[in-house]
């Protein structure tokens, strides 16, 4: 490595200087004397750590999904069911929708529902009335009760989050 002249490191100092930080002489860039040419990168080299900063970012493949305000919460028993029929808003009932019948909720509310036993979650838009057994309080489409637990069991234990408009 050869060093470079005064006059030199000085012009390339002052142009760190301006470059990076326009501080003043107490830089800790603005420096006599003598500097290494590998100092004169230093906005590069900077530039570089930004780069490599944004790089390290994971980025995601997926969009976002939107966000809601919950507006409720509680724990209930929920069942599926998958006859076809004409529901409460007067559709036609879709097995494969993710779509729940509840006994109060306003039709079209959107509800998160949770299974604690493994944590997968589904939103359900309400679009019926029911279920009319005890302990339960919502009837998942099956679709919505298969992304979540094993059809199967039938009845499960959920969390549910009643999201706002």
């Amino acid at each position: 490595m050869t060093a470079t002249s005064g006059s030199d490191a000085e012009g390339g100092a002052q142009r760190l200087e301006t470059e990076s930080q326009p501080t003043g002489p107490q830089s800790p860039r603005a420096t006599t004397g003598s500097q290494s040419p590998k100092a004169k990168t230093g906005p590069q080299r900077l530039g570089a750590k930004i780069e490599s900063q944004d790089a390290a970012k994971p980025r995601s493949s997926k969009p976002k999904k939107p966000t809601f305000r919950v507006v409720s919460s509680g724990r209930c028993g929920a069942s599926y069911y998958g006859d076809p029929q004409t529901t409460a808003s007067g559709e036609r009932f879709d097995p494969s929708a993710m779509t729940a019948a509840h006994k109060t909720l306003p039709l079209g509310s959107k509800v998160r529902v949770t299974n604690p036993a493994n944590g997968e979650a589904v939103t359900v838009r309400i679009n019926d009335r029911g279920p009319y057994i005890g302990g339960r309080c919502l009837d998942l489409s099956r679709a919505a009760f298969a992304a979540i637990g094993n059809v199967s069991s039938g009845v499960m234990k959920v969390k549910y989050q009643v999201l706002a408009r």
